[in-house]
């Protein structure tokens, strides 16, 4: 599914929303979780470091947006205790989660498969594909409340078909792909939940500068650039697109 690049969100597109951004600290998810809290969102910051989260509240308070929330929190560790005590804690503070932003990825290593570290292995299985499973298992009952839930999964090219040195990465978002189209299949008929990913293509952030490195960063697109999408997915806007793996045109 194309998202065309002349969509523009109303400026409260996202009003009186409560949206989870997972990797909020950096990158795309610092960038959209700054964005949702501008068009009216009341954003649940989701990390490691807490320092990193802190900035960007600091940066969406300063700007007068709604007050957001920081829930720190390290992917690779979580057990299934930790995600309740996540829903727990929204559960008292919110009563219900209008959107959740699978965004946190971890690269691994570029090499081939039969050099492939099994420890790395592991931790991208961990954080990329276990951790979005079982956060989304223990807030599925928060976002049944909302009249019209979003789940959202930031993709990658890599996840549609794999290529020689992505490793875990690409089969981690393989899995993500499919998770995304179980969920949007078990849930389209028994709730108001949508689920989508997006696939943001090249895109300005660390880890693209950590997996092409000779690559001149202002060559390709900013997180910006591709927030008009992330909007689109997360506002009441987009009801009735789930299942659906999304990209934006942006700059085309």
């Amino acid at each position: 599914m194309k998202i065309a690049s002349d969509y523009r969100p109303a400026h409260d597109a996202l009003k009186d929303k409560i949206i989870l951004v997972t990797g909020a600290s950096d990158g795309i998810g610092r960038t959209a979780a700054k964005t949702f809290a501008a068009h009216g969102a009341t954003v649940v910051l989701c990390g490691r470091t807490l320092a990193k989260l802190e900035s960007v509240y600091d940066e969406i308070e300063a700007a007068g947006h709604p007050q957001p929330a920081i829930f720190p929190i390290n992917l690779e560790s979580a057990l299934e205790q930790d995600y309740a005590q996540m829903c727990d804690a929204l559960d008292g503070e919110f009563g219900r989660l209008d959107g959740l932003l699978h965004n946190a990825a971890e690269l691994g290593q570029r090499t081939p498969i039969a050099n492939y570290a099994p420890d790395v292995w592991k931790r991208v299985m961990q954080i990329n594909v276990n951790a979005p499973f079982m956060m989304t298992r223990a807030l599925l009952p928060l976002l049944e409340r909302s009249t019209a839930g979003s789940i959202l999964f930031t993709g990658s090219g890599v996840g549609y078909k794999g290529r020689a040195f992505w490793g875990a990465y690409a089969a981690s978002k393989a899995a993500q792909e499919n998770l995304m189209q179980t969920l949007a299949d078990e849930l389209e008929e028994t709730t108001r939940i949508r689920v989508n990913s997006i696939n943001p293509g090249a895109t300005r952030t660390r880890m693209r500068a950590a997996a092409y490195p000779a690559e001149n960063p202002k060559a390709i697109k900013t997180p910006e650039a591709l927030m008009p999408a992330y909007i689109y997915l997360m506002s009441d806007e987009s009801q009735g697109v789930s299942g659906q793996q999304c990209e934006y045109e942006a700059g085309q």
